[in-house]
């Protein structure tokens, strides 16, 4: 895929939501001072500082003077969720059908709601996709790209639904990810969402997930049969 213009604040916000995303950063964790932070990654204290502002106002880190910058803890809504969703008894059926009706509206309020930084999280994980990655690595990417399309729709009850679904059916979602046919189908997917949120289009944006899934619980079951 091409690579859109990226400004240094953008790729930095993008780089942090995905450390926090993905568990590299946990809740809690303190970052380094701006300065030191600034230094390590050669970059601007102006640019760092403009990412961190966009990693305030979406609730991802707390920045406060004489503590510095640390990444948010989750709130209590989202924890309780968590916490309920743990403890469910969930069948692969039931965690199937609630991904087909939760996803597509992700899609939808990514498309509507993402920021640039959003942006060049998904395309990372694209390109990353489209260098023809083994099995694991190509489930992982898979994983990745819908958690990060949940963090685009600025929803962390949606990430939480995202995650816990992702879990449930992870085992078989490994089956569409076995073979080159369905990692292209997985990526194909993948891009046809990225660019109906890139156009800023909500319904394209459901209608590719649900597209995407649909073709995915094909290859799935034509693995399976």
């Amino acid at each position: 895929m091409p690579q859109r213009a990226r400004s240094v604040s953008i790729q930095l916000a993008a780089h942090f939501e995905r450390l926090i995303a993905t568990g590299v950063l946990r809740p809690g964790e303190r970052l380094p001072p701006e300065r030191e932070l600034a230094a390590t990654l050669s970059v601007s204290r102006g640019s760092l500082r403009e990412a961190m502002h966009e990693l305030e106002a979406k609730n991802l880190v707390e920045r406060r003077t004489g503590r510095g910058t640390i990444v948010a803890e989750q709130t209590e809504s989202v924890t309780e969720l968590y916490s309920e969703l743990d403890g469910t008894d969930v069948t692969l059926d039931d965690a199937t059908e609630l991904r087909l009706i939760v996803e597509p509206r992700i899609a939808s309020a990514a498309a509507l709601r993402s920021a640039p930084s959003n942006l060049v999280q998904l395309e990372d994980v694209l390109t990353r996709s489209a260098l023809h990655p083994d099995a694991d690595t190509s489930l992982q990417l898979d994983v990745e790209f819908h958690l990060l399309l949940a963090h685009a729709a600025q929803n962390p009850l949606l990430v939480a639904l995202c995650t816990m679904t992702s879990r449930w059916t992870e085992t078989l979602r490994r089956h569409s990810h076995t073979t080159p046919e369905g990692r292209l189908r997985s990526l194909e997917g993948h891009q046809a969402i990225y660019q109906a949120v890139l156009a800023r289009d909500a319904d394209a944006a459901a209608a590719a997930m649900n597209e995407h899934l649909s073709a995915i619980r094909d290859v799935i079951a034509r693995r399976t049969s």
